[in-house]
């Protein structure tokens, strides 16, 4: 293996999923595949990741929150303050740890989203 190419999270509410992770500097594009339902998708070309967010099936009543996601930003810091301005619910300020200076959120569903500042 060579490493890993797809993540998909599933939510109730992909328009204001992907609200949250515009404000975290996602970009998105709408997609469908066929006669799939309508997603959203974000491409890291310079790793070869594709990061989706789909509608929960029918027959699913809540979204995974067990999935911890992590992402690398810039200026963690003003971005923190940003999402507490937009009643974010911060679950560890910004700190130095062993793999750099973090901190620790969660997107509307409730998964826990790790921030990095490169």
């Amino acid at each position: 293996m060579k490493g890993i190419s797809l993540v998909v999270i599933k939510t109730a509410d992909i328009e204001k999923l992907a609200d949250f992770y515009i404000g975290l500097g996602l970009e998105f594009t709408k997609h469908r595949h066929g006669k799939g339902p309508v997603h959203y998708c974000c491409e890291f070309e310079e790793i070869c990741l594709v990061f989706e967010i789909y509608p929960l099936p029918k027959e699913v009543e809540h979204p995974d929150i067990t999935t911890r996601l992590g992402f690398y930003v810039e200026k963690l810091d003003q971005l923190v303050e940003n999402l507490k301005s937009r009643e974010v619910e911060i679950v560890k300020f910004p700190m130095m740890y062993d793999w750099g200076y973090s901190a620790i959120v969660k997107d509307i569903d409730g998964r826990v989203v790790e921030l990095t500042e490169q």
